[in-house]
């Protein structure tokens, strides 16, 4: 019924847009409404589409959030042009700094509305998406979220679709993982109160592992703390197995070097925010177990992995945006296929008009280097079943440790 009604609305803009049309290209394609509102649809100008890029480029989500982006500028070097009725159009990204936090997503939001931004990409981090999500439905651009995967992003957001798997998902693998590769009885799970995306997590993981037969015990610290020897001491003193922390870039490399010092021996399990370079630094040199889920490995396209990491090392400022070196984040990879199914929407509708992509996207289908991408009719959600798990070799390097797959 969405993509029947999604599809109306797309015929209903195109014969309005015919109606209207007065000659010459280049102008802007959105149309007046009948109380007299200009459309929030998207514009071109001089033969240019705008897209949106909604991440953090600071906080402390900024690591992640830059990574992200790189991914996004390769493809737009690679493909720096897409076909629209027979014109070439010149592809811009329009980035629009979040800053890591619910509050800041608003402005952020806002800020991509008022460029005429014809489709959104982004963000890291599920509570701002979550935050900035009714900013782009209540204006009518589509947005493709890359790697925020709390289900509560496209839940109730039409114009909200995403390219990764889930955290129901994702929970179920890392505790399924815990149990195959640990044989774990008890899981210690530490997340910061009042993030929605490391709670959810938690949630997701309890529910699996408890369902397995373990126990499961839960602390959740304040924002903006720094010292986690409490915590970690309390897991090794209740024998934790485990331990389960999806938290920030920022407190996973606290929580990892104070348990180096503090001799921590059981096994870390992160999801996909800790598949990073700064995070595989702290556990550089250390004897920390550290296994995180993710959404790719390096190795598994070598064309792509060659390509970005020449234009990581070539570009000013791409090597710094990456951590310092030229490992590939997971992010990276996502941010690469968001580009590319941005692009394939906007071929499908044959404009750059807003209504038309989002109409256009649930049918969307793309082969990327992070594997096949369809969305689903209930809310736009990526059609996945598959996770990279991957351990740091603590000389500041990942290795794949197996591909975990959940019905």
């Amino acid at each position: 019924m969405k993509k029947f009604l999604a599809s109306a609305l797309s015929l209903a803009m195109l014969v309005s847009l015919l109606a209207g049309c007065g000659g010459g290209g280049g102008g802007s394609q959105g149309s007046t409404s009948g109380s007299g509102t200009p459309s929030t649809s998207g514009t071109t100008t001089g033969n240019v589409i705008k897209i949106g890029v909604f991440e953090p480029f600071t906080g402390d989500s900024a690591s992640g959030g830059k990574k992200e982006y790189l991914g996004m500028q390769y493809a737009n070097y690679e493909t720096p042009t897409v076909e629209i009725g027979g014109t070439e159009y010149t592809v811009e990204l329009v980035p629009s700094d979040n800053g890591s936090s619910t509050d800041k997503a608003l402005t952020a939001a806002t800020q991509l509305v008022s460029e005429g931004v014809s489709m959104v990409l982004g963000s890291y981090g599920s509570g701002v998406s979550i935050a900035g999500g009714p900013t782009f439905g209540n204006a009518g651009i589509p947005a493709i979220g890359v790697t925020c995967t709390n289900p509560n992003v496209t839940a109730g957001n039409d114009y909200y679709f995403r390219i990764c798997f889930l955290d129901p998902f994702q929970g179920t693998v890392l505790a399924n993982f815990a149990k195959d590769k640990f044989d774990a009885q008890v899981a210690y799970c530490l997340g910061e109160a009042g993030n929605e995306y490391d709670q959810g997590l938690i949630t997701f993981f309890e529910q699996a592992f408890t369902a397995a037969g373990g126990t499961v015990i839960k602390d959740a610290f304040p924002t903006n703390n720094s010292d986690f020897n409490s915590y970690l001491n309390k897991a090794k003193d209740q024998g934790a197995d485990v331990i389960f922390t999806p938290v920030s870039i920022a407190y996973a490399t606290q929580i990892i070097s104070q348990a180096a010092s503090l001799g921590i021996d059981a096994p870390f399990l992160g999801s996909d925010t800790l598949d990073d370079n700064m995070v595989l630094e702290a556990a550089n040199g250390t004897d920390i177990q550290l296994y995180v889920s993710t959404f790719y490995q390096e190795g598994g396209d070598p064309d792509f992995d060659a390509g970005i990491k020449e234009y990581i090392n070539t570009t000013e400022g791409a090597l710094e945006d990456n951590g310092g070196n030229d490992t590939i984040a997971a992010v990276s990879a996502m941010g690469y296929d968001a580009y590319y199914v941005a692009l394939e929407a906007i071929k499908a509708a044959g404009s750059a008009d807003s209504a038309a992509i989002k109409a256009a996207l649930w049918d969307v289908e793309y082969d990327g280097v992070s594997g096949h991408i369809a969305f689903d009719d209930t809310n736009g959600d990526a059609v996945r079943d598959t996770a990279y798990i991957k351990h740091s070799t603590n000389d500041g390097a990942w290795e794949l440790e197996t591909v975990q797959t959940v019905a």
